[in-house]
């Protein structure tokens, strides 16, 4: 049995120690991490929203642009009076005068209006009005520093795919932004808006047709990423086509994952452009949401690490307050546990370590005057159960061989019946032995060599004898009768034929004196053996091989005994282990004292 010094386990102090620390950290760390959660949402969302704030100015700055534009176009747009000179079909010198007496001043004093720079192209159907344009040689008509109007007729784009898709007309509201024609090349976009006749408003019938272009650098002027922040990005992208229209700051942004949601862990902070097919977005680098996060971050786990040393030394002494009460209380129980009841333990108060100490107390008392009562009784028991055992194998052999005895007499072989007599006494006087249980290894011998010359009378040359015993075990000490009782089991059971051999093997293994009885019998099968060795099942078959084993553990423990090993047919082997203790050790060990 192992006692609790040899038992690894984990003091008292340390799982209290352990509980509390988990019972605290696992607050702790909630309580900072939902803190902390909370803050970097925070943050998160303040620093959106105030990018959000910068994009709706960009996006009104825009939109007033957009506006201006679109007021250039209401003033031809809603124009009585420029409508009545385009219905007017008349060639000659009537078109040429209200060309330039009327449309062109027009169209002129339209552009002046315009705080910024457009470029105005209107397409008529009346082609009795001449055609009033510059040739502008492949360059961008925006860049030039002469008129920027010009004068067409609308053949000229009725075979345009943008003009033919262009919706049907709603009064005052139809529109469009889009670029056409060489918009892209040149960085423009332009307005497209009908002229309309509306004589009939049921139906409206196209009279012209204007295109008001701007450039992109002037329409998003305002689209600036210093306004958010270095490092960031703002964008006017054609999500529908997945490409840039204008950027403003690090060309990180550009990228194939820009279109996939959060590109790369950066923010995306969007408005829609309304009148353009495009939207205004803010990509946002992570070390820059992250620099206030972190700051939060590194707060949280300051006082969140200031919090558990805290609490760690209160729970500290705590914890060895409570545990050197309990290391008092241990130190008792192993004394208790190897045998030492006379130790007793004392603390100050009245709490429940005061009872334990005090029930320990009258424990160990009660106990140590138990133990000592029962070790008394059970050493009693155990000297009569060996007694009893004893008594149990002589009269079944002095029976056999008194009738041994008689048959030499009756036949009259005096020689034969005197060596009887003679091994008999010799066996008697060994197996009495004033009364001792234990006797040396070398007598055990003797009268094992005893009974067998009794049994050589009686069985002559048909019985053989091998006696193999090393010499280191003589100087041991065994119970008395574990050979005879085999030896014997051996003659009346396991012959097979008219003759049988029995080898007597002892030899010292692993600090236990072993000896073997083996025979060439007819062997027996498991079923048997595991009958022999029951003490429930075998109580009408080998007794005389479990009243060997009973003995041996009776008085040298559990882990000793006997052990059988055969197979119908090939004999049987019997293994009888006793520890290897001298005269004086065995003299020491008392039944009673067998562990």
């Amino acid at each position: 049995m192992r006692t609790w010094r040899q038992s690894k386990y984990l003091p008292f102090g340390y799982k209290l120690m352990l509980s509390f620390c988990v019972l605290i950290l696992i607050p702790v760390m909630l309580v900072g991490y939902t803190a902390n959660s909370i803050f970097v949402s925070s943050i998160r969302e303040q620093t959106r929203e105030n990018i959000q704030g910068t994009l709706q100015q960009m996006k009104d700055n825009i939109g007033y642009k957009m506006e201006d534009t679109k007021r250039i176009s209401d003033l031809l747009y809603f124009d009585t009076t420029l409508a009545a000179h385009l219905r007017h079909y008349q060639d000659g010198w009537v078109s040429y005068e209200a060309t330039t007496k009327f449309l062109l001043p027009k169209l002129r004093s339209t552009l002046e209006t315009s705080s910024g720079r457009l470029w105005l192209s209107v397409y008529l159907h009346n082609e009795t009005l001449p055609e009033v344009y510059l040739n502008y040689g492949g360059a961008d008509p925006l860049s030039m520093k002469n008129q920027l109007f010009d004068l067409y007729h609308i053949r000229r784009i009725t075979d345009k795919p943008w003009y033919q898709a262009y919706p049907a007309e709603k009064y005052g509201v139809t529109m469009k932004w889009q670029q056409v024609e060489d918009d892209a090349q040149y960085g423009r976009i332009s307005l497209l808006r009908r002229l309309v006749d509306t004589r009939n408003p049921v139906d409206l019938k196209e009279m012209g047709f204007i295109r008001v272009s701007v450039r992109l650098a002037d329409l998003f002027k305002s689209v600036d990423y210093t306004k958010i922040g270095q490092g960031t990005t703002l964008l006017v992208a054609d999500e529908e086509r997945h490409s840039v229209v204008i950027s403003s700051g690090s060309d990180a942004a550009q990228g194939d994952d820009l279109w996939s949601g959060e590109p790369s862990g950066r923010l995306l902070i969007g408005e829609e452009l309304p009148g353009l097919p495009w939207k205004l977005t803010a990509v946002v680098p992570p070390d820059i949401t992250e620099r206030d996060t972190e700051r939060v971050r590194t707060l949280t786990l300051l006082t969140c690490l200031g919090c558990i040393i805290v609490f760690f030394f209160i729970g500290f002494f705590i914890s060895r307050y409570f545990s050197r009460r309990v290391s008092k209380i241990v130190k008792v129980l192993d004394s208790f546990q190897e045998g030492e009841f006379d130790r007793r333990i004392h603390f100050k108060g009245k709490d429940e370590f005061t009872q334990i100490s005090e029930a320990l107390n009258e424990m160990g008392q009660h106990t140590g005057n138990l133990i000592q009562e029962v070790y008394l009784t059970r050493i009693e028991k155990k000297e009569a159960e060996l007694e009893s055992l004893q008594a149990q194998i002589n009269p079944h052999f002095l029976y056999n061989t008194l009738s041994s005895i008689s048959r030499l007499a009756k036949f009259g072989q005096t020689d034969k019946l005197q060596q009887m007599v003679l091994d008999l006494a010799k066996f008697y006087r060994l197996s009495l032995n004033e009364g001792r249980t234990v006797i040396p290894v070398s007598d055990e011998l003797t009268q094992a060599q005893a009974y067998l010359n009794i049994q050589k009378i009686k069985y002559e040359e048909r019985l053989r004898i091998l006696f193999d015993i090393e010499p280191d075990i003589l100087p041991f000490t065994t119970v008395k009768l574990i050979l005879q009782p085999f030896i014997e089991n051996a003659l009346e059971h396991a012959w097979c034929g008219d003759h049988i051999h029995i080898r007597i093997v002892g030899r010292l293994e692993e600090g236990a004196v072993a000896f073997k009885i083996i025979d060439d019998g007819i062997g027996m099968d498991p079923g048997l053996i595991r009958q022999i060795l029951d003490p429930v099942q075998g109580q009408n078959v080998g007794y005389g091989i479990r009243n060997v084993d009973q003995r041996i553990r009776l008085h040298y423990g559990a882990e000793y005994g006997v052990s059988i090993a055969s197979r119908p047919g090939m004999g049987t082997g019997v293994l009888s282990r006793i520890p290897a203790l001298a005269g004086e050790a065995a003299g020491a060990q008392e039944p009673g004292q067998a562990s």
